[in-house]
This record gives C-alpha cells, structure tokens and sequence, in this order.
C-alpha cells in the first residue's frame, strides 16, 4: 500500500445503492481516505448526476465512461466540467439493428421505444422497451443469466460500440473506444499515475460488467460485492 496515490471508486452499487444517495458510514469511509489518498470516481453516467447523488460530496469525476471530466473547485464548492465529448450517431441505422437483434433473440414485444439515447452518443438497448413496467424489469433475468448468453451477438450487431450489461434487464453501450479502462489509462496519462500507483474499487466485474474493463487490466482492482461492505473492503488502506 506505501505505493499507492490514487484511489479511484465506482458509484452504484460500490459507495451506495443503485441510485440512491450516499450514507452516512460509508461517506466516513471516504473523508478518511481522502486524508491519505487522491480521490476520484469513474462512472458510466453524467458528472453532475453523479455528483448529484453523492450530495455534491468534494471529489473529481470521470463521467459516461470518460466522455466527461469535472474536477471539484474547493474555492467556489462547485463542479468544473472540463471535457464533454459527443459522438452523434445515426438513429436510423441504430433502431434498424437493434431490430434485427430483436428479431433473431424473439423480443419483439416491447412497450415504449426499442432504443433509448443519450446525449453524449451512449445508447441503452432495454430488451423489455424503455416503458417496461419495473416488476416486469426485475423478474426479467435477476441473476444476468440471459443476457450474458446473448452479449457477444449484441457485441457483434454493434460492433462500434462497447457493450455492457446494464439496469436489470438491458445493455448499455459507449462508442468505442470509451470504457472505464480506457478513460483510467487516459487519466493517469494526463496526471502522471503509473498503475502500480492506481487502485480501482468497483463491484460490476463480471462477464459484461462495466467494471470487468478494468478488472482484467494492469491496474490492481479490489472488488465490492455489496456497497455496505465498503468500509471492510478497503480496511487495508486506512
């Protein structure tokens, strides 16, 4: 550990609870790593939601994947976004694919849209539509079973984009090269880190985890497999 200068965290699911706010032990946990360590989160969604959730708690954010960067400003208490990268792509062709993924896997019934954008270029390809009801969302696959049988066909339909298993019953996707890996080695470039100085924390390392990126890197990975064990997992850095 005397190597160590970097601690960077996942949010839902490492710190708290799927969308949820950050609790009191485990913000705790983090004051006192922040009095040893550089501290900094990596997520999949916007700086400012994230932010947001961690009720604005001082910490630089890596966001949707590393399309953003917003580092927090002790003078002002605010967020400074400092890259907000977009990658337009192009809705027909999107919708015509995630059709045909449809068709091959029999999920042709959906309620809502088939496809959901997001500003940045991100996509979310809800198998159940984007106005499934949630009891239906949740009993869909719990255990990701389906769809991590079915992640390489939507890996190769598209073939541009990073795929993830995502929510309780659909896949996220950035385009490509975007991921947790690779906006870390981006970071740690741009502010003189070398692996061996980086500790990742984050729970979602499995086959199509939006962690598993990182996990099977260079850069030593502690993994959390629920957000209330936080403070046992990372004992050994205090």
């Amino acid at each position: 550990m005397d190597t160590i200068r970097l601690i960077v965290l996942d949010l839902d699911g490492t710190l708290t609870q799927h969308k949820t706010k950050l609790e009191a032990p485990n913000r705790a946990v983090l004051d006192r790593l922040a009095e040893c360590y550089k501290l900094l989160m990596a997520g999949a969604g916007q700086c400012l939601r994230i932010w947001n959730q961690l009720e604005q708690y001082p910490i630089d954010i890596i966001g949707n994947y590393g399309m953003q960067y917003a580092v927090y400003r002790e003078n002002t208490g605010r967020l400074e976004l400092l890259r907000d990268e977009t990658i337009p792509c192009v809705r027909t062709e999107i919708e015509k694919r995630a059709a045909g993924l449809r068709a091959m896997c029999g999920l042709m019934n959906f309620r809502g849209e088939s496809v959901e954008y997001h500003p940045s270029g991100c996509i979310t390809f809800p198998l159940l539509g984007t106005e499934a009801f949630p009891a239906e969302k949740l009993a869909f696959d719990p255990d990701r079973r389906k769809r991590r049988a079915m992640i390489q066909e939507v890996r190769k339909v598209f073939f541009d984009y990073n795929v993830f298993v995502g929510g309780s019953s659909s896949f996220d996707m950035a385009p490509k090269p975007y991921n947790k890996y690779y906006a870390l080695r981006l970071y740690c470039q741009e502010h003189h880190y070398l692996p061996g100085e980086v500790v990742f924390i984050g729970d979602d390392y499995g086959p199509g985890g939006n962690d598993a990126s990182v996990y099977e890197s260079e850069f030593p990975f502690i993994p959390v497999d629920d957000y209330r064990n936080f403070p046992e997992a990372v004992r050994h850095l205090l």
